[in-house]
């Protein structure tokens, strides 16, 4: 909780996308479409890798955990914006803006941590065989999911509580579609520079961090893969492209918003920038997935098949 004595700011203006007024209607229908098939898509994918007892693998339980959280990764940006859209009145409360900002924080951190363990998952399934049945055993692979979701949550947790602590006295308004934490900071009545130090050093760690592990697993996939005759070979990589697909297109976008320096009066460039990995990343991932997947994409097709039949 924040200190009301020192806090006469206790409800935020997200600005959104008022500036495209004759448009909004356009705006509203095609990010209600995106999420409708952004939330169906993944609502597939996890059931599909519960119900197949062919899935029932490492690599196809880190795509379900990946699944779900694109859900709710997308269900805490994109309904708040589309309410915006449609209405006049775009205050959000000072609680609401902590929560979802806290949120996206984890969510973004455990997509990392997962995608690091896909990565290994791939590593060890590739490199070292043998020793896959035991390495990634049913237990490894549940407590490796749930270190990544726990990490997630927790690594922001002390970053939320500082901006918490900070006062607002006005103006009020979020120049960005959903509370992102740089444009908060903004508009903090102390100098937020050390939360903001925080905040950077925080998510490079986790970026980079995650970025270098992923980087390293695919080095030794390469030198292993080289060593394999030629139908081996794209059979063995064929199992990557649809991970190092969402990985490129994720850190990519993260890591020019979180890590790069900051170029001048980009406030406009950040906002809308920031559609690519709130709304775009998870809409494509699905498709991603099903398409470059053949296991994912048969089960999937069976089973509107059968819901086809009954």
């Amino acid at each position: 909780m924040i200190d009301t004595n020192k806090t006469s700011v206790t409800e935020f203006i997200l600005l959104g996308f008022s500036g495209f007024k004759n448009i909004k209607p356009l705006l509203f229908g095609v990010f209600l479409f995106i999420y409708i098939i952004t939330f169906t898509g993944n609502i597939i994918i996890v059931t599909v890798v519960y119900v197949d007892l062919q899935l029932h693998r490492p690599m196809y339980f880190y795509l379900g955990n990946l699944s779900f959280l694109e859900i709710l990764y997308t269900t805490n940006i994109i309904p708040r914006m589309l309410s915006n859209i449609i209405k006049e009145n775009h205050i959000v409360s000072f609680l609401e803006c902590i929560a979802q900002l806290y949120f996206f924080g984890s969510l973004g951190s455990t997509e990392c941590f997962l995608l690091v363990v896909m990565a290994y998952d791939r590593y060890v399934a590739i490199c070292r065989p043998l020793h896959y049945a035991a390495l990634m055993s049913t237990r490894t692979s549940f407590l490796m999911a749930l270190c990544s979701w726990c990490a997630g949550f927790i690594a922001t947790f002390g970053a939320i509580i500082l901006v918490s602590q900070l006062s607002f006295c006005g103006p009020n308004t979020i120049k960005h579609f959903f509370c992102d934490l740089h444009p908060v900071l903004e508009l903090s009545c102390k100098n937020a520079h050390v939360i903001d130090t925080v905040a950077w050093t925080l998510a490079s760690t986790i970026l980079l961090g995650s970025c270098f592990l992923i980087l390293a697993s695919y080095v030794r996939i390469m030198i292993t893969i080289k060593g394999i005759p030629s139908k081996g070979r794209q059979k063995a990589f064929s199992t990557c492209t649809a991970h190092l697909t969402v990985v490129v297109i994720f850190f990519g976008a993260m890591i020019s918003m979180y890590v790069s320096p900051k170029a001048p009066n980009s406030v406009d460039f950040n906002r809308y920038s920031s559609l690519l990995y709130t709304v775009v990343t998870p809409f494509l991932n699905p498709f991603i997935y099903t398409l470059r997947n053949q296991e994912v994409k048969q089960a999937v097709i069976k089973s509107i098949k059968i819901l086809c039949r009954c």
